[in-house]
């Protein structure tokens, strides 16, 4: 098939090309580099079956594709916050241009929607039927309202106009090739130790996320592109850990004199995280395999080749 990933420098859609592209497809990556970057995908550009475009999908774009995989989006708090206007445009008008084009060239398209969507939930764990807990106004809102804006017009565009979609709602996903300035606890932790400085949790610890390594997440993208079910789905490992469990794990790792420092809570930060994943059981005979040790151990040596060359 020929494949369209959206965002498919950075770390996912990096990830999930190489599957595409080990499985034989041909591949098209649209990316606007803004979080992507071409040592991702580097290995793919001299390959027939391979295409790099570098476009920002808020602007139309004229391709064909027989599936499309709707990635585009920066997904960490410090980098949808430098530019929130920018954000919630990739999120509206860029999935308005995916959606649009799927229409057109008859393409099944996927939309990578979040844990986000449910906010700072208050059902635990969470179910696709919880409408979330989202402060429409807060400084996560051009993230988290225009990942439900996304999902409101794939859902509009399928009902409407009979477009083929598929709904993933993704939990936080870790492994190689994060960004070491990402903000997330995952790379945060893992900078800090490899550099030696504090290791820094936000409130007391006490809130809880659940860890999916990237091929684990990937599995579960394309069994979903590829099955019979709509979704939304979440796809996420269930496990849950505190933050402060997490940086304990990270610093015994890596550098067990580091320090950890406590800092105030950022606004609208979800205290509980955690996938109900029946669904994608059910439907997609789909669960993580990959411990959360184990992750940890190929995050961290990836992260200390690019560190220390640094």
């Amino acid at each position: 098939m020929r494949i369209l990933v959206t965002g498919g420098a950075g770390f996912i859609g990096s990830h999930l090309i190489d599957r595409l592209m080990a499985d034989g497809h041909e591949v098209i990556c649209v990316d606007n580099f803004y979080t992507g970057h071409k040592r991702n995908i580097l290995k793919w550009f001299n390959h027939p079956y391979f295409e790099l475009i570098r476009h920002d999908i808020t602007e139309p774009i004229r391709l064909e594709a027989d599936q499309i995989y709707h990635l585009a989006c920066p997904a960490s708090p410090v980098h949808y916050q430098y530019n929130p206007v920018k954000t919630i445009k990739t999120n509206v008008l860029g999935t308005m241009n995916m959606l649009g084009l799927a229409k057109r060239v008859k393409a099944r398209i996927l939309l990578a929607s979040t844990s986000e969507v449910y906010g700072d939930p208050e059902v635990h764990p969470q179910t696709e039927d919880y409408r979330g807990n989202v402060n429409p106004i807060g400084i996560r809102s051009c993230y988290d309202e225009g990942k439900r804006v996304a999902e409101t017009l794939a859902f509009d565009y399928h009902r409407q106009n009979g477009v083929d979609i598929r709904v993933a709602r993704i939990f936080n996903t870790y492994g190689t090739r994060m960004l070491e300035n990402d903000g997330r606890v995952v790379s945060n932790f893992i900078v800090q130790s490899l550099r030696g400085i504090p290791l820094t949790v936000y409130g007391d610890g006490s809130q809880t996320r659940s860890f999916c390594y990237v091929s684990d997440l990937v599995e579960g993208l394309i069994r979903l592109m590829n099955g019979e079910h709509i979704g939304p789905i979440n796809l996420g490992n269930p496990d849950e850990y505190t933050i402060l469990e997490l940086a304990q794990k990270i610093q015994h790792m890596v550098n067990p004199e580091a320090e950890i420092i406590f800092k105030p809570l950022p606004e609208d930060d979800p205290k509980q995280r955690q996938p109900n994943i029946t669904l994608a059981k059910t439907w997609l005979s789909w669960q993580p395999t990959v411990p959360l040790a184990e992750g940890l151990k190929l995050t961290v040596q990836d992260f200390r080749d690019r560190v220390t060359s640094n």
